[in-house]
């Protein structure tokens, strides 16, 4: 969902997160869905309606940002890359008239996100796939998501070429994320310190790039995790993960950047 996954080991001590295989996220939307106070404490503090599913921490304006910044068109083609349970491209979809494709390695995910999609009554093609191979035609889509998980990407910049490769020229593309304050801090997340937004965009061939910086998402962003760390989660393993990875968070907050970058395919 976030910046890293947190894990507790037996002695209850928050320790580094696992390998993030498709079977762990399985396990961890399979979670979600089991508790409801997980999302309505991030909707809460993000601004969310209670239909909107998140997968990560975007905030109502946030949504309003992205859609504005993707610039779609009635019957425009949008990708939702990492689209975990698809709220967010539902969201923009809706807003947009666009039509969804959502991609993510994660069955149990694409499972809630067609519920959801049908629960809301929209069209969506929610489909297995991950960040560097979303199984796409090159240039077949108008723009591309990605929300909070580009720094999953194995390598990284393996997924800003993919999402050139699908978009058709003009597309835009709008990713939103973490960027470390320093790159060579050791106390901030291995995977946060090696993305760097611009630099992978513009790698991959993006034009017009901008990266813009988010201190007011941070500022919700903190107060979100500040409940979650004071959490007694009891035995629900949703609230178990949400409240470790509180704590984790908090501990390097001030080391790390929000950021909304814009590009487009030439």
């Amino acid at each position: 969902m976030c910046q890293e996954r947190a894990v507790t080991s037996h002695t209850g001590q928050v320790t580094q997160p696992p390998p993030l295989s498709a079977e762990y996220f399985d396990s961890w939307y399979a979670n979600m869905a089991s508790s409801g106070t997980t999302d309505e404490i991030q909707q809460r503090h993000l601004g969310l309606p209670a239909h909107l599913l998140s997968t990560s921490l975007l905030t109502w304006d946030g949504i309003g940002e992205v859609t504005q910044a993707l610039q779609l068109a009635d019957g425009s083609v949008l990708l939702d890359l990492a689209c975990g349970r698809g709220g967010y491209g539902l969201e923009v979809a809706g807003r947009t008239g666009a039509r969804l494709i959502g991609v993510d390695f994660s069955a149990e995910a694409l499972r809630q996100a067609r519920q959801q999609a049908a629960q809301v009554g929209q069209d969506a093609e929610f489909r297995l796939g991950d960040l560097t191979g979303t199984g796409l035609d090159a240039a077949s889509v108008t723009a591309v998501l990605c929300v909070d998980a580009i720094q999953f990407a194995d390598p990284i910049e393996a997924s800003f070429a993919e999402m050139r490769r699908v978009l058709a020229p003009g597309g835009r593309a709008v990713v939103t994320g973490w960027e470390a304050l320093d790159p060579a801090d050791e106390r901030v997340p291995a995977r946060l310190r090696q993305t760097n937004l611009a630099a992978g965009l513009a790698g991959a061939g993006f034009t017009a790039i901008e990266v813009l910086d988010r201190p007011d998402w941070r500022s919700r962003e903190r107060a979100m995790w500040e409940e979650a760390a004071r959490l007694d989660p009891g035995t629900d393993l949703s609230l178990q993960s949400f409240h470790d990875e509180g704590v984790r968070v908090l501990q390097n907050f001030p080391l790390i950047r929000r950021v909304l970058a814009v590009a487009s395919a030439p």
